[in-house]
């Protein structure tokens, strides 16, 4: 009983972290561009992740569920130390007001109890995860680098083109509000998982239980941790306009769910500030955005968080066997 009380604590503890860290791609478009005020955005946030991981996040669930770790492996110890290695990582992040990849984190503390059982499935992570990780990022950004290109910089040969979406205005905050409640659907439709996966790897739960009790933690989080995370994306990096924000949040979402549909864990955290950086790189060139304290801060922290997950996971089950 008291092993389960503290799997539901850290479940709790890190669906909280996942959506104040995931609240900011979902709307940081929106609030950067002061087309929403925060509280609604929490609240639609919340009601979003959930339809989500309702419709879409059982694949994703699965995968971090039986893919990366042998059945036997995961079990209600192991996943107590991968949901709390986790969480304490992308506590870090959000106490340094940093939006991390809750996907990341969480594959790296499976993978830091698959190498201390040394049953860890290669494979999985290295032909499927991680080049996705990689590729879906890329395209994030030079999709809307190309996309908004083709209206800004204002010019001779696109200014009919700006002038006839900048007519609509109250049709693109309108559109704008859509697309936020569709990236925060595929949050729900793969981060979600996240919490899941490990739970239901261990047999403690089934998928559509687990989604149900785990989603609302979301918006939770959102309201309790959020808002730096929020002003993080929105305006630190480069303040968003309303076309751009409508592009961020189409290109990320739209990617996140591709990522959803094959089952592959992913960071939309990165596929959004990628795809801010791409409108900060078009209004101030590369060398300023790539120079920004916030920008270096942001790299920084993508890469130290899943390397503390995996060593604390790990250690934590060295620990725990060495204890008891």
């Amino acid at each position: 009983m008291f092993k389960l009380i503290l799997l539901i604590a850290a479940v709790i503890f890190f669906a909280l972290n996942m959506g104040a860290s995931g609240i900011a791609p979902a709307f940081a478009a929106s609030f950067g561009g002061k087309i929403i005020k925060r509280k609604k955005a929490v609240i639609l946030f919340g009601l979003f992740v959930v339809c989500g991981a309702l419709v879409l996040g059982s694949r994703v669930s699965a995968t971090l569920g039986k893919g990366l770790l042998p059945a036997g492996i995961l079990n209600s110890k192991t996943a107590l130390v991968i949901l709390a290695s986790a969480g304490v990582s992308l506590f870090i992040s959000n106490l340094l007001k940093i939006p991390q990849s809750t996907s990341q984190v969480t594959v790296a503390a499976i993978s830091g109890a698959g190498l201390y059982y040394q049953q860890l499935n290669l494979k999985a992570l290295f032909f499927k995860i991680i080049p996705m990780w990689i590729i879906l990022p890329a395209l994030a950004y030079l999709l809307t680098f190309f996309l908004y290109r083709v209206i800004y910089p204002p010019r001779h040969g696109n200014l009919r083109l700006y002038e006839k979406l900048f007519a609509h205005e109250k049709k693109l905050k309108v559109s704008a509000l859509v697309i936020s409640c569709y990236v925060a659907f595929a949050i729900g439709s793969n981060n979600v998982a996240n919490a899941v996966g490990p739970l239901f790897g261990a047999g403690v739960i089934g998928l559509l239980p687990g989604l149900l009790l785990v989603a609302p933690f979301f918006g939770l989080g959102g309201w309790w941790m959020g808002e730096g995370n929020l002003k993080t994306a929105g305006k630190k990096i480069v303040p968003l306009g309303i076309f751009s924000s409508n592009l961020v949040s189409f290109v990320t979402a739209t990617l996140l769910l591709v990522a959803s549909g094959m089952g592959v864990p992913q960071s939309l955290v990165q596929l959004n500030m990628l795809s801010i950086l791409a409108i900060s790189t078009l209004k101030n060139g590369h060398r300023d955005t790539l120079g920004m304290y916030v920008t270096k801060k942001t790299f920084l922290i993508w890469v130290t968080a899943p390397l503390l997950a995996t060593i604390v996971s790990f250690s934590l089950l060295f620990l725990a066997e060495k204890i008891f």
